[in-house]
């Protein structure tokens, strides 16, 4: 369920800003998105379904000169049929537009082009073959992820990428009817999976997939298996112990931790100085016998003395 955002809550840390996206997706992003720039692969970037916009901060920082961001999403707004709208008032009662405007302009200058709308919209809006990056993370309903899967394939560029939100969790059967459907019969090929997200292209995939093995072996913190189902080749990742999310620019509103003052030492607690041990005689006198000795003994000094 989506907690609801103080309005001055201004994040100085991508961490700061509410919403799913873990350390593991935060690295593969990077890599993904890092590798296509420096091979000089030039698209446009889509995300459909934005929540308060923590991984559309990360992928704004992504867009090349000449490349267009778009960001799709109800923002709260109008759903298009009553089971997207009963999803809306159950999931995300708290995002507004302002709240995301507010926390992407906290680490941009400016705003990626915004469609408040449902994501159906995508395909009118966005040229067909002119994207290299889709994040799906929309509706979780059967039917609206199916076709937002399809938008997809015709706003990609030949080995461009989508990544599907949720196609594994307990609470989205839906988003893995459609994900599996897409793998099995729709020529999506997956690239990775992660435990939230699966990574695809519509291109091949076994150069990207070897690139990314070699840099995953590589790590410690990051669990890897590979296995083979229905003629793909599925590279399975988890995060490990000690993972981090990959370094990334403080907001504006960052403000820095006063160091600590150091705590000073503490005095030297007062060693009490050791007893004086008692004579030999003392431990062992008159006083440590037993009562009834005790009085026949002072009787015979008493005796002794007339």
């Amino acid at each position: 369920m989506a907690t609801a955002q103080a309005i001055d809550n201004n994040p100085g840390e991508l961490k700061d800003v509410p919403g799913w996206f873990p350390p593991l997706d935060q690295l593969l992003f990077t890599w993904f998105l890092d590798r296509q720039e420096k091979a000089g692969f030039r698209g446009d970037l889509v995300e459909l379904g934005a929540y308060m916009g923590k991984s559309a901060i990360l992928l704004g920082r992504h867009r090349q000169d000449g490349e267009e961001f778009t960001v799709c999403d109800l923002f709260g707004g109008e759903a298009p049929d009553g089971a997207n709208q009963a999803e809306t008032a159950k999931s995300y009662s708290s995002l507004t537009r302002q709240a995301f405007e507010r926390n992407y302009l906290s680490f941009h200058d400016t705003l990626p082009r915004v469609l408040e709308a449902p994501s159906s919209v995508i395909s009118a809006e966005v040229k067909p073959a002119t994207c290299r990056f889709v994040h799906i993370d929309a509706s979780h309903l059967y039917e609206h992820v199916r076709d937002d899967i399809a938008a997809a394939r015709d706003l990609l560029l030949p080995d461009g990428i989508v990544v599907l939100d949720d196609f594994r969790s307990e609470h989205t059967p839906g988003v893995s009817v459609a994900t599996w459907e897409a793998v099995l019969n729709r020529g999506l090929r997956p690239i990775c999976l992660s435990t939230q997200k699966l990574y695809g292209t519509w291109g091949d995939p076994v150069a990207v997939q070897e690139e990314l093995l070699a840099m995953l072996e590589g790590r410690t913190d990051i669990g890897l298996s590979v296995q083979d189902a229905a003629g793909h080749r599925l590279v399975r990742t988890r995060a490990q112990k000690g993972l981090q999310a990959p370094p990334f620019p403080h907001s504006r509103h960052y403000t820095a931790p006063e160091p600590q003052e150091s705590a000073a030492a503490p005095s030297p607690s007062r060693v009490p100085a050791p007893r004086r041990p008692r004579s030999r005689a003392r431990r062992i006198g008159v006083d440590l016998m037993p009562p009834i000795v005790t009085r026949a003994v002072r009787q015979a000094l008493a005796n002794r003395g007339r």
